[in-house]
């Protein structure tokens, strides 16, 4: 999976469409290749990005978990602080 990809089941407050959005467009380069389409490829691009996009906001709303939402920041400093093991600071 691309790093750049980020959990978003799960949060409170919940995934915003920007952040599925960006996903979303994760997907699409590391499927296609390309961080930038040519201009022959950018609406079928585009698209492929909106798709996913919706798909993926449709799982997110449908998924049921019963544990409880993840906080954040908590979540963010955990990643740094594996991010520093992994890295050195």
């Amino acid at each position: 999976m691309c790093r750049n990809i980020r959990p978003l089941n799960n949060f409170e407050p919940p995934a915003t469409d920007d952040e599925v959005h960006a996903a979303a467009l994760q997907f699409v380069r590391k499927v296609a290749g390309a961080t930038k389409p040519s201009s022959a490829n950018q609406e079928v691009f585009d698209q492929a990005v909106r798709e996913i996009a919706h798909v993926t906001r449709h799982l997110l709303d449908d998924l049921v978990t019963a544990a409880p939402p993840k906080n954040r920041e908590v979540e963010a400093e955990k990643a740094r602080a594996k991010a520093r093991l992994r890295y050195g600071a």
